[in-house]
C-alpha cells in the first residue's frame, strides 16, 4: 500500500497540467499534445532521479546517466563560448548576466527538450523550462508564435494560484500580451478564473491584452534540442536522451544486479552460538566492529562444527561487462563519444571507431550550438525591445570553440613528435592510437622500423 502511495505521489507532484486543461485555458487547440505532456513529465522524473522503474528496496537506484549526458553536452557546447553585444553596454551587461546561468539551465533544456530565455526588464531575465510553458502554436521556422507561461504560487495548504501569461500576435502581426489568474484547491488542476489582485505580487500586473505596434517578433529567445520529435511529430522539442530511455533503464537495472552480487556475496563466518560471548539475559555478542562478519547459528545440529566460512565466488566481472555494454549503447544513441559514460580503458574499439564516435559527438554539439546561437540572438533583440533600444545600432556575436576533435589531433601530433625524439616507442604509439595490445602492436610494426613518423 505505502509503495503504491509513494509512486502516486512521485508521479503527481510537479507534473504539468493535462491537455484538456491546457486547451480550456487557451480557448483553442494547442500544439502540445497529451503524449508530449506525458513525455516531459517522464523526462523530468528521470533527470531528478525519480524514474518509474527505480526500486530502492530491490537495489535499483538511478545511476544518474541522464545528468551525465546533459552535463557533458552542456559543458562541451558552451565551455569556450564567447557571446557579446557590441555598441551597447546595456545589452551586453544583461547578456553576460544571463550567460552566467546558462550552463545549468541548458542542462535542464537538454533534459526536457527546450527552454525559453525571457527578459524581465532592465538587465534581468529568467530561464523558463519546458514544463513551465505551453506552445499553443508554432511558426513555419519551428519557433513558437503563441506561448502561455505558467507561474504557480501556493498560498495555503489547499490553495493554489496560477498566472497564465500569454504572448502571441494579433491579426496585424503585432505582439500581444495578456495575463490571467486561476485559483484551485488542488495542485493537480488549474481551477477557475479569478482576478490577478488575489495574489498581492500580481496585483499591479496589467491583465491586457496589451498590443505593441511594430514588434513583429517574439520578445524572448527559444532553444530547442536538435532532434526529430518522435513523440507526437510536432515542433515541440524532445529530450536529448529521449531515444535512450530504455537503455538507461537497462543500465540502472544492471547496476542493481551488480550491487546485489556484492551484497549477497559478502564474506561471512557462521559461528555456533557456543563460541560467542554471552551477555545477560541469554543474549550473544560478537567482537566489536565485526557484526557484519560473524553470524550466530546453531551449527551443532548439523555437523557439530563451531565455525563455518561463507565466501562464494564473485561474478562481478560479467555484470560489469554488461554494464559497460549498456553505457556504450547509451553513448551511441545519444551521440556521446565512447568513454564519456563508459570506462575508457574498457572500450574495445579501433582507432577509426573511436574517431567516428568523437565526430558523432562533434556533430551533435555543433547542432546544439547552432540552436543556442539563434536563441541568444533573439534574446538580445528581446532585451533591446524591452529596454527601448530596438532600433539602435547594436551587434550580437557568438563564437564557439570546436575543441572536441582538435584536442585529439593536437595530442596525436605531440605523440608523433615524442616518437621522433625517442621518448615514446612505436609500440606505445600503436597501443594508444590503434587500441592494440603490446604483442599485436609489435607484430604490426613495419619490417624496417623507424623512430620517426612521417
Amino acid at each position: 500500500m505505502f509503495e503504491g502511495v509513494r509512486r502516486w505521489w512521485k508521479g503527481v507532484v510537479g507534473r504539468m497540467f493535462g491537455y484538456t486543461e491546457m486547451k480550456r485555458i487557451a480557448g483553442t487547440d494547442v500544439t502540445m499534445s497529451q503524449a508530449m505532456i506525458t513525455a516531459i513529465n517522464r523526462w523530468k522524473n528521470m533527470i531528478n532521479g525519480n524514474a518509474e522503474w527505480l526500486d530502492s528496496d530491490n537495489g535499483i537506484i538511478s545511476l544518474r546517466s541522464e545528468v551525465g549526458i546533459c552535463r557533458e553536452f552542456s559543458d562541451i557546447a558552451i565551455g569556450e563560448m564567447e557571446a557579446k553585444v557590441d555598441h551597447s553596454d546595456l545589452l551586453n551587461d544583461a547578456l553576460q548576466l544571463a550567460v552566467r546561468d546558462l550552463n545549468e539551465n541548458l542542462q535542464d533544456g537538454l533534459a526536457l527538450g527546450s527552454f525559453i530565455l525571457k527578459p524581465l526588464g532592465g538587465d534581468k531575465s529568467e530561464f523558463v523550462s519546458a514544463d513551465k510553458f505551453v506552445p499553443v502554436s508554432f511558426a513555419d521556422n519551428g519557433v513558437p508564435n503563441d506561448v502561455m507561461f505558467l507561474t504557480r504560487k501556493r498560498t495555503g495548504e489547499s490553495s493554489w494560484y496560477t498566472r497564465v501569461e500569454r504572448h502571441r500576435f494579433n491579426a496585424d502581426g503585432n505582439l500581444m500580451i495578456e495575463n490571467k489568474c486561476y485559483h484551485s484547491s488542488a495542485e493537480s488542476n488549474i481551477g477557475l478564473l479569478c482576478g490577478l489582485d488575489a495574489v498581492p505580487e500580481w496585483a499591479n500586473i496589467e491583465p491586457g491584452p496589451i498590443i505593441y505596434p511594430g514588434m513583429k517578433k517574439n520578445d524572448y529567445g527559444y532553444f530547442r534540442v536538435p532532434l526529430k520529435n518522435r513523440v507526437d511529430g510536432s515542433a515541440c522539442g524532445v529530450s536529448i536522451y529521449a531515444e535512450a530511455e530504455e537503455l538507461i533503464r537497462n543500465a540502472d537495472i544492471q547496476f542493481g544486479r551488480l550491487d546485489w552480487e556484492y551484497n549477497s556475496g559478502e564474506r561471512a563466518v557462521h559461528v555456533d552460538e557456543r563460541a560467542l560471548r554471552h551477555k545477560g539475559g541469554g543474549k550473544v555478542s560478537v567482537p566489536h566492529g565485526k557484526q557484519r562478519l560473524y553470524r550466530g547459528l546453531n551449527l551443532e545440529q548439523n555437523s557439530g562444527e563451531l565455525y563455518k566460512e561463507y565466501s562464494p565466488a564473485m561474478r562481478d566481472e560479467a555484470y560489469i561487462r554488461g554494464l559497460e555494454k549498456a553505457y556504450r549503447s547509451i553513448e551511441f544513441v545519444v551521440g556521446l563519444a565512447y568513454g564519456d559514460l563508459s570506462d575508457a580503458s574498457e572500450v574495445d574499439k579501433t582507432a577509426t571507431e573511436v574517431r567516428a564516435s568523437k565526430q558523432r559527438k562533434y556533430n551533435r554539439v555543433n547542432s546544439i550550438q547552432a540552436n543556442l546561437r539563434d536563441c541568444l540572438a533573439d534574446f538580445v533583440d528581446a532585451l533591446a525591445f524591452w529596454n527601448d533600444v530596438y532600433t539602435t545600432n547594436y551587434e550580437f556575436s557568438c563564437v564557439f570553440n570546436d575543441s572536441i576533435l582538435t584536442d585529439e589531433e593536437t595530442e596525436r601530433e605531440q605523440d608523433r613528435k615524442d616518437v621522433a625524439m625517442g621518448v615514446m616507442s612505436l609500440v606505445q604509439y600503436r597501443m594508444k592510437w590503434y587500441q592494440e595490445d603490446e604483442q599485436t602492436a609489435k607484430t604490426n610494426l613495419p619490417e624496417q622500423t623507424s623512430s620517426v613518423i612521417q
